[in-house]
């Protein structure tokens, strides 16, 4: 044991000053990565484009999306909740898009965005008398859809759904665009170059 300490206290200076070059630069590593675990996640917050729907977290250091360069992205959402007072949260998913990528950096004039609306889901896409006369109580999507409009988003319904739940076009929110069938909104935006989200 006695050996092992006269080794320790026979140090050169210049050993030391090594030593030393190493504890700084093991110290200066260990407050990097503090300071990087202090950038944790924060949230969920609302907006900043839509500000009643979409809450999302920001994620420090994330792989994103390129600035400065312009995406057409199309959510298709076939389901629905089935308690008919509750949001569908497949179409909240376009606020959630438009608000975690601005938040991200992106320019939300760069950002094209689609929801297409089929199966279940089609019965989210009507006005509140509507579906008050076949639900009893008022879509509780009214809202998200007038944000969405706002918001520039555009709302597809598959008539092929809508024909089958015989759901008719003066029954839709203002906010909602028929179209042939969702595969006839899918096979064009795609050839326009917009991206499924599915």
């Amino acid at each position: 044991m006695a050996r092992e300490y006269s080794l320790f206290f026979c140090i050169k200076p210049r050993t030391m000053q090594t030593l030393k070059g190493i504890t700084l630069q093991i110290t200066v590593f260990c407050l990097a990565l503090s300071s990087a675990a202090a950038a944790e996640i924060k949230g969920p917050e609302m907006g900043p484009v839509i500000e009643q729907y979409g809450p999302v977290v920001e994620v420090p250091d994330a792989y994103e999306l390129l600035k400065g360069v312009p995406y057409g992205v199309v959510l298709d959402v076939a389901s629905s909740p089935e308690n008919q007072s509750e949001l569908n949260r497949g179409i909240e998913s376009a606020a959630r898009f438009l608000n975690m990528s601005v938040r991200a950096g992106a320019d939300v004039s760069n950002l094209q965005v689609a929801v297409v609306l089929h199966g279940d889901a089609a019965k989210d896409a009507l006005d509140n008398e509507s579906y008050r006369s076949r639900y009893q109580t008022d879509n509780p999507n009214d809202g998200l859809l007038s944000a969405l409009n706002e918001a520039g988003v555009a709302i597809y319904l598959c008539g092929q759904s809508a024909g089958f739940r015989g759901i008719q076009p003066g029954e839709l929110h203002p906010a909602i665009t028929m179209a042939t069938s969702a595969m006839t909104v899918h096979t064009r935006l795609q050839a326009e170059g917009w991206s499924v989200i599915p």
